[in-house]
């Protein structure tokens, strides 16, 4: 076997291999970790202070743009649609098969969602699809980077240019990724929005996000916002939320943020080992666009039989998750939206076939070997 990795994982000798498990990670880490939280303890900058600041200037350097953090990832696109004066009766274009934040912060923002169905092959956004539902209403779209692959930028925002959209990128699963181009989050769009939720490539100790933005204004409109809209001490130019994220998080994150190239590649490592593994099989491998860096946040396959192949490997110890069982258009929440089911028939398709495979940097070679063999064989 290829992958190779040296780490020894506390679910090795287990007779279950987890979906997540970030407490190897946390062991490896523990002493840089619980050193960076002790200063934030002890300098009692709970709220902003040196640790918020080191851990924006890093996560900015990465992106060549300023880094404002936030409270988490949805907070991060609610956020951005505040900052950019989203209002209602505003439309804004998004994917149905993505996680409920992305379309949910629309209406948060009192804006109507539109949807626009996705490649079947990358479960990205279908930007020709754009084109039918650009109507003079819509003010923006956010292109959803899905299980850590960027969407291809830009015909994107060749598109959105004509239509005179703003990009809200949705990069809450891509931190890492790079489009065909080599571009990062953010270079395009008016906003990047990242979450750190525990289980993402960079993971904090909780919810937490952070939006990336080029534009200065927007930059200090971003600030505002996270902080009630206020332009000086009780002094509010606007309404905006309560999206601050404690020095602890920060503290956290910015211990982890040197390791994530690491991780990124052994992600990568796992997945193109899978991939080997399932050519030639009735599993589908990720279509991975040429040129472009997936970081792999979910190893998403898609099978026939799919809920049986899940319970199949539950049997065998072997955790996964369907990432997605339901696309947005048909949730309850959006009826009031008018769509059916029909609408987006790839993303319908997808919600019935995909399943997510463990991925994370931890897995052992005999682990990921112990998955792949036990897929195969229930279509043996």
């Amino acid at each position: 076997m290829s992958v190779m990795n040296t780490a020894k994982s506390s679910v090795e000798n287990a007779s279950s291999i987890p979906m997540f498990e970030i407490l190897t990670q946390y062991q490896s880490l523990r002493a840089e970790i619980e050193s960076a939280v002790r200063s934030v303890l002890d300098s009692t900058e709970y709220i902003g202070g040196k640790a918020l600041k080191e851990f924006e200037h890093h996560l900015g350097l990465r992106f060549n743009a300023r880094a404002i953090a936030v409270s988490s990832g949805t907070d991060a696109i609610l956020a951005s649609l505040m900052a950019l004066n989203i209002k209602p009766g505003d439309k804004v274009i998004t994917t149905p098969f993505t996680f409920f934040a992305t379309a949910g912060c629309i209406s948060r923002a009192g804006a109507r969602p539109v949807f626009v169905d996705i490649d079947p092959a990358t479960f990205l956004m279908r930007t020709d699809a754009i084109h039918a539902v650009a109507d003079s209403r819509c003010k923006a779209i956010i292109p959803v980077h899905l299980f850590g692959q960027m969407c291809e930028m830009d015909p994107l925002a060749e598109l959105c240019g004509k239509h005179n959209l703003m990009i809200v990128e949705d990069a809450a699963q891509c931190i890492g990724a790079r489009d065909s181009r080599g571009r990062v989050p953010g270079e395009l769009g008016r906003t990047a929005c990242l979450s750190f939720y525990p289980t993402k490539n960079l993971g904090a100790a909780g919810d937490a996000g952070a939006v990336i933005v080029r534009d200065p204004a927007l930059a200090t409109r971003l600030e505002q916002t996270r902080q009630h809209g206020e332009t000086s001490r009780y002094h509010h130019a606007f309404v905006g939320g309560n999206f601050r994220l404690d020095g602890i998080q920060c503290a956290v994150l910015n211990v982890k943020l040197k390791y994530l190239d690491n991780w990124n590649n052994r992600r990568r490592q796992i997945a193109a080992y899978y991939s080997s593994r399932f050519k030639n099989s009735d599993i589908m491998a990720p279509a991975e666009i040429p040129g472009t860096h997936h970081v792999y946040h979910q190893y998403v396959i898609r099978i026939p039989r799919r809920d049986a192949a899940r319970e199949h490997l539950q049997k065998h110890g072997i955790g996964s998750v369907v990432y997605y069982p339901r696309p947005l258009h048909l949730q309850e929440c959006f009826e009031d939206l008018g769509y059916k089911e029909g609408a987006f028939p790839a993303s319908e398709q997808a919600c019935r076939e995909v399943l997510a495979l463990p991925v994370f940097p931890e897995l052992t070679d005999a682990q990921i070997q112990r998955i792949a063999d036990t897929l195969l064989a229930f279509y043996q």
